[in-house]
């Protein structure tokens, strides 16, 4: 008679099928990142940072939406260490991180349009 692993195919790759999937912190990390492209004008606003250092103004313009609203999603975008940001004169210019979650990002960016 079979065993309930053999019956479901399971047998000893348990063991081998864990190792594949990523801890519980990574999966939870991927999945905030996931949420915060899940917004049309979050993930609009990557895609004009990718390569390029631009400031409130200019993304507002582009993306026809107010700088308070823009700001809003760049807080947020921050918070997650998507993005980073640093002062010139009177503005402050945005670009995407140069870490594990910007790097993250911009692959997806890469792989999906």
């Amino acid at each position: 008679m079979e065993t309930s692993s053999e019956m479901h195919g399971i047998g000893d790759n348990v063991e081998e099928l864990k190792k594949i999937i990523p801890d519980e912190e990574t999966a939870v990390e991927a999945a905030n990142i996931y949420s915060l492209l899940s917004d049309s004008t979050r993930l609009r606003i990557l895609y004009l940072l990718k390569g390029r250092e631009l400031c409130v103004l200019n993304i507002s313009k582009v993306i026809k939406m107010s700088s308070p609203a823009i700001s809003h999603h760049l807080k947020t975008l921050k918070q997650m260490k998507v993005i980073t940001s640093k002062r010139i004169g009177q503005r402050v210019h945005y670009s995407i991180s140069n870490n594990k979650e910007g790097k993250f990002v911009t692959k997806l960016l890469d792989t999906t349009f």
